[in-house]
């Protein structure tokens, strides 16, 4: 039975554009709907295009209440009757409210290997650490930030002359390798962890 998949983003949803492309003849799921807090995000537009159902739910006129904000949110996708929810760079927080509900049934990216460097700027952080190694991880989300248990990594050697910019293109490149075969696993109740080396 394939599932069905909901995608959050908040901006071009690289990511997202992965995953999509990557859901096509065996693939054990499908996007069913792309969901944002931002109308203009290219990612919307970019699934608009190819024909997949897409949502928006603006967070501003929420003002800080999240639980409202997440109800509109479970309101718009559940149009869609996703399985499992994917977020690929959806850049708000959500609360243990709405993740327990989905919990085993929502995956992440983050541009860190965790538990290192949860939050934001990881590449800078990875650089100041002097650090040789850097990647991303793909994790189950719970209420906890970039939390939950690891389902792949991605690492890459850090170059001299990395700047976060370098090796923020860096590592997005192996996102869009380990998001899609983790997905493709995870779509399958495989929870093996992915491994891949940069």
């Amino acid at each position: 039975m394939t599932k069905r998949v909901a995608i959050f983003v908040s901006g071009g949803g690289s990511n997202m554009r992965a995953l999509v492309e990557d859901m096509t003849g065996d693939h054990p799921a499908r996007a069913c709907v792309v969901l944002s807090n931002n109308a203009d995000a290219g990612g919307i537009a970019w699934a608009k295009a190819r024909g997949i159902a897409t949502e928006v739910v603006d967070h501003r006129p929420f003002q800080g209440d999240r639980t409202a904000f997440e109800g509109a949110l479970s309101a718009a996708m559940a149009r869609h009757r996703p399985d499992m929810i994917c977020l690929a760079g959806f850049m708000r927080k959500l609360t243990g409210g709405f993740t327990d509900q989905w919990a085993g049934r929502m995956i992440n990216i983050h541009p860190s290997l965790l538990p290192k460097y949860k939050g934001l700027h990881t590449h800078s952080r990875a650089l100041d650490a002097g650090d040789t190694i850097h990647g991303c991880t793909v994790h189950e989300v719970t209420a906890a930030l970039d939390d939950g248990p690891i389902l792949g990594q991605a690492q890459l050697s850090i170059n001299a002359d990395d700047t976060p910019q370098t090796l923020a293109a860096r590592v997005l490149t192996l996102e869009h390798q380990l998001y899609p075969a983790v997905l493709r696993r995870f779509a399958a109740d495989d929870r093996t962890p992915v491994f891949l080396q940069g």
